[in-house]
Parts: structure tokens; sequence; C-alpha cells
């Protein structure tokens, strides 16, 4: 059995540089994939970078009224939505009993940001009873510039019974006479008006066309119905920012309403039924970009169970209505984002928005969606640019003293390990590589900002991975003290070093860990940046340390223990090699002399 034992080290000793060619194909692979993101610097955090800060006032909304507990909840809607993994230095904090203050690093697009914070993601399905192009639309409408917004089709793999069709770019799917289509529909909008649910179908645009004429008054000339609403709808030009801004502003969920939507950077205006579902009612949402059709970026909702049952009633009614009533209007914050429509009911409990988006788009209404609306409305009060003076002192004032640390490490490891210094010095360039890499990898993949404490993990991180490379030495040479050969004590050191190195760095990870979880804000920064180093430590030592060791053991200015390596036999004490000897024999038998008994 102990054969094929040896015949397996010596194998291992054999291949050391497999493990230090894959450590050299992960640093070009890493490196290249830094140059191809076009990000070759670690994304900074707000104290080293600066960056805007946003001072938002709350505002009571309906049936809701501002509070600690409400204020509470607004902040950490906020917070996951600009940070969700908590390490891109968003920071979100109250300041006050009505004001939220938002940091946002340079680097990230603040204007977007702004709007993810601000965006209260109201969001309701609406039916369509009228829709036509609005302002500069209006003047040279075509079937291209279709109002719906996208198509809404059930989850892949779901029943035919819940299934839509593919989405078109205009519609006329139902065709009336020239003649009286103005009046009919006009007279639906009326009646729709009046009863404030979805119309009845009777009758749609000319022409194919989706956009529906103003809704008209009766032919004795006298308004009836809601006639506040039509002449809004009638006046409403969503071309103007002010107007298309509060169309739907403030509209309550039971009420009929008008909106405005955007479609190829035409506006379209909408007069809308009562809501029939909820955003609420979305379990969550994700950005899907569609590899099988014309759709690209779409958003993918899962609805409750009761959401789901009310999204396939009012489906199942829309479908038998006529264009434009066979619409419904998603709408976010009194906007309409998409208005699909529908050809049969939709059921299965999810559905797709679909409406050119790009992926920045898509992913950022499905993030509002996921997480939820606020509890209150919020105001822009300010928006201020932050500077880096303070940050950069302290960041300076940080490297020199891990430049010290560090200086200070090298010249114990040389003083002390000599030769073995420079393995030592080498396993800190490969890691420093590494964590580099990876940071700047980091900043676009996820969101990573380096902050102070991020700094400091990494400071800390290099008394970590040093101290994975003294108890490897030292378990070398207590085999050599032992009177082993360097190249057998490499071998014979490393099974005992190697569960030190993991048991001290899962103890090391597990405390980042508990840390990241625990803790919010620039602490986050810290404990994911010592838990990455960490980990990088273990693959440095496996991958690289351990392996080139093995390398110079076969070299005669290690294997012969000169004085200058590290490993001299003499200055380490080292006992005689080790020998075999025969035991001596047992005395002869015979009588037992008197005087020894």
């Amino acid at each position: 059995m102990a054969a094929p034992k040896r015949g397996r080290s010596a194998s291992a000793q054999s291949k050391p540089g497999r493990s230090l060619a894959l450590i050299l194909i992960a640093i070009v692979a890493l490196t290249g994939g830094m140059f191809a993101s076009g990000h070759t610097t670690p994304r900074l955090g707000i104290d080293l970078a600066g960056g805007t800060s946003i001072t938002l006032k709350a505002k009571a909304d309906q049936g809701s009224a501002i509070n600690k507990a409400n204020m509470d909840t607004a902040v950490d809607i906020m917070n996951r939505r600009v940070n969700g993994l908590g390490v891109s230095e968003a920071e979100v904090q109250t300041q006050g009993s009505d004001n939220i203050i938002v940091n946002i690093p340079k680097g990230t697009n603040s204007a977007e940001a702004q709007k993810q914070v601000g965006t209260t993601a109201k969001l309701y399905f609406r039916p369509v009873l009228a829709s036509e192009p609005s302002g500069a639309a209006a003047k040279t409408p075509s079937p291209s510039a279709s109002p719906s917004g996208g198509s809404s089709s059930p989850k892949p793999g779901a029943s035919p019974s819940g299934s839509a069709s593919a989405p078109q770019a205009s519609s006329g799917s139902a065709s009336a006479s020239p003649t009286g289509t103005a009046t009919s529909q006009g007279r639906a909008v009326t009646d729709a008006l009046k009863a404030g649910s979805t119309p009845s179908p009777s009758g749609s645009a000319s022409g194919g066309a989706k956009a529906s004429p103003t809704p008209s008054a009766p032919a004795s000339g006298k308004p009836s119905g809601d006639a506040a609403l039509q002449a809004r709808y009638a006046a409403l030009n969503c071309a103007k920012p002010a107007e298309r801004a509060n169309a739907g502003k403030n509209a309550k969920p039971g009420e009929t309403t008008v909106a405005c939507g955007e479609n190829d950077g035409n506006w379209f205006k909408y007069l809308l039924g009562p809501a029939a579902v909820d955003g609420t009612e979305v379990k969550n949402a994700q950005a899907v970009f569609d590899t099988q059709g014309a759709s690209g970026w779409q958003v993918q909702m899962n609805f409750t169970s009761g959401g789901g049952k009310k999204f396939a009633d009012v489906t199942d009614r829309l479908a038998k209505n006529q264009s434009p009533q066979n619409e419904f209007g998603i709408v976010l914050d009194g906007q309409v984002v998409s208005s699909p429509f529908v050809q049969r009911a939709i059921t299965g409990g999810s559905a797709y928005i679909s409406g050119s988006f790009k992926q920045e788009e898509a992913q950022n209404l499905a993030n509002m969606l996921s997480y939820g609306a606020l509890p209150l409305s919020f105001r822009e009060e300010s928006v201020t640019t932050v500077t880096a003076a303070l940050g950069g002192e302290q960041l300076r004032a940080g490297l020199l003293a891990g430049a010290i640390g560090l200086a200070l490490v090298v010249i114990y490891l040389v003083v002390y390990y000599r030769g073995l210094s420079l393995v030592a010095m080498a396993s800190l360039v490969v890691s420093a590589i590494l964590t580099y890499l990876i940071m700047t990898l980091l900043g676009p993949a996820i969101g990573f900002a380096l902050n102070l404490p991020a700094v400091c993990g990494a400071i800390v991180a290099i008394g970590i991975t040093a101290d994975s490379f003294i108890v490897y030495f030292e378990r070398i040479r207590d085999e050599i003290r032992e009177g082993r050969s360097l190249r057998p004590a490499v071998e014979r050191a490393w099974p005992r070093a190697r569960r030190t190195i993991l048991v001290s760095d899962f103890v090391s990870f597990l405390a980042a860990a508990v840390l990241f979880i625990v803790t919010v804000g620039k602490v986050q920064g810290f404990a994911f940046t010592l838990g990455l180093t960490t980990l990088l430590d273990v693959v440095v030592v496996f991958l690289f340390t351990k392996p080139l060791m093995t390398l110079l053991a076969r070299r005669r200015f290690f294997a012969d223990g000169h004085k200058w390596s590290g490993l001299d036999p003499k200055g380490l004490g080292a006992k005689p090699p080790l020998r075999r000897t025969r035991r001596s024999a047992g005395p002869a038998a015979g009588p037992v002399d008197p005087k020894e008994a």
C-alpha cells in the first residue's frame, strides 16, 4: 500500500507547473476582461471620488402620514433600489422628520439614480377607453407610430389558454366603416365614463390607426357624463412637459383619468378607466431579453394568486373589445409606460411588459416593481455636488499607513526568512494583482465602490496573507529540524500547514460574512473587501505559494541549505539525519548470577 502513495506524491511534486499556469491564465483572463469592460481602475466611493447629494422632502399621500415608520420604509426601499448588493456605496439616510438624504458616488448615473430614489413606483393596470397622438405626433399620424407601447404575453411554456399573440406594430385589428366612426367612438367613451367600467366594443379608429378621435358631446350640444374629464382629455397636449407631468397625477385607482405615454419619441394621450389590477399584486419582476422574437428587452412580471386572477379577468374582458378598447394601459406614477393590446385572456399568473426598452430601462423598471412602491411621495429639494477633498486626504494617510505596514512586513521577512522572503513577496504581488483586477471588474458588474473602509480591509488582508506564508514556512523548518532534506520536508509540511491555513481563513471569512450581514453602509465595504481578500489568500497559497516552493526545493541554493536561503539546517539546529539501526540481541540464556540477582 505504501508504493502507490509514494507514486502519487512524486507525481504531485513533478507537476507544480500546472498550478502556476492556471493562476497565470486566470490573471490574463481577468486583465482581458478589465480592458474589455472599459474600466481600468476600481470605481471609487463618494468619500474618495466625490459625487452627488440629493435632498428629498416627504409629502403625505392620501391614506398615508409622514411618520417614522413610513420614513424608515422609504429609506429601506430607496436603499435597495440604488444599492441592492450593499457595495455600490450609495448612502440613503433620514434627516429630521421629513427629509431623506441620498449620496451617490461619482461614476454612477446620477440622473437615473434620482429617478430610482424619488419615483413612487405606484403601478396600475387600467383599461384604455381612448388614445391618440398628442402634440407633434398628432400633426403627422402614421400607423407605425402606434400608441401601443408593446405587448403582453404569458410566461414561456404556459398552457395555450394563457397565451397571447405576438406584438404587432400597428393595430386596426377590428375594422369599421369610415362613416360614423368618430361619432360612435365618442359615444363609447361617453358611455364608459358614465358606467365607470370598460366599454363594450362599438367602433374603432378609421383607416386601421389606433388613435381615437377626441370624445364628442351628444347631438344636443350640451355636455353629458363627465364633461370636465372629456374636455381635459381634448385639451391635453402631452408634448408639453408641464402638462404630461400633471396629466395622471393624484388620480385615485377607482377613478377614470387621463395620462400620457411615449413611444419611439412620439407622445400619445390616453383616456383610462378605473384600475383593474394594482401594482402591489405584482409578486416580482425581472428584465429579460427576448431571444426568440424582435421585442428586445422586456420586463417579466409574476402576479400573486389574487393579482393573477384579476389580470386574467380583465384581459378576458378586453379581448372582446375592438381597438383601442382592447388595450390596457400600464400606468407607472401617472404615466403610461406601455399599452399592449389583448387578443385572448392571459392566465397563468405572469405576463411581459415590452415596448422598445433598452437594457437599463428594463432593469430599472423591474427594480422599482420588485422592491415595491414608496409609502410617501417626495419632492426634490436640492441637488449638490460633493467634493472628495477630505476623503483624498484620508486616502493618502491610509495608503501611507499601508505602505509603512507593508514595508515592516517585508523587512521582517527578509531578516528572518531571508531567501524564503522572495516567495512571500512574490505571493503578495500575485494577491495584490488579483485583488486589483477583481475590484475593477466588480465596479461595472455589481456596482462595487472602493471606499475608505474597503481600503482598510485590503490593508488588514496583508497580514492575513503573510500569516499563511509564515505558517507554511515554519512547518517546513520543523521538518528540516527533524533531520529531513528540503524536498520531502516541503511535501510533508504541506498537509499540516494546509489544515491550519484553511481553519484560519475560514474564521476570517466567517467574521467578514457576519459583519457584512449585520451592518449597513460603509462598514459593508470593509467586510466585503476582507472576505474577498481572504478567499484570494486561499487561492494564492494553493495555486502559487505551494507550487513555487516545490520548484525552489529542486534548486541547489535552497536544497543545499545555503545560509541565505532561510533553510540552513545548522542555523535551524537540525538533528542528524534519521537512520535505522539494528536492535542489539538480548542476553544469552543461562543460569542467573546470584550477585546480579
